[in-house]
C-alpha cells in the first residue's frame, strides 16, 4: 500500500546555513497534489514569542538553489512542544 502524502509536509534543521538570511528549516510540503519546497525561519515577536516565519515555493531545481523567490509567505505560530 503506497501512503498518501497529499496536504503533508516535512521540515528539517537546515545544516547548510551560512546567513542569516538562509532559512532555519528546509523541506517540503505537498498542497493539495502540488509538491512545494517549504522555507522556515524562527523568530521572535515584540513581546519575546518564538514563531516560525515561513515561505514556500513550486518545487522545481534545487532546494538551496539561491535567486527563487517564494510565492506565498505566511507566518505560524510554533507548538509548545517544538523545543527551541
Amino acid at each position: 500500500m503506497e501512503y498518501d502524502n497529499t496536504n503533508r509536509g516535512v521540515l528539517f534543521r537546515n545544516n547548510r546555513k551560512e546567513k542569516d538570511t538562509h532559512p532555519d528549516f528546509t523541506g517540503s510540503i505537498n498542497i493539495e497534489g502540488e509538491d512545494r519546497w517549504l522555507d522556515a525561519w524562527v523568530r521572535e515577536s515584540k513581546d519575546g514569542k518564538k514563531f516560525f516565519s515561513i515561505s514556500s515555493r513550486a518545487k522545481q531545481g534545487d532546494p538551496s538553489s539561491s535567486g527563487a523567490r517564494p510565492r506565498q509567505a505566511e507566518t505560524i505560530e510554533p507548538s509548545e512542544d517544538i523545543p527551541f
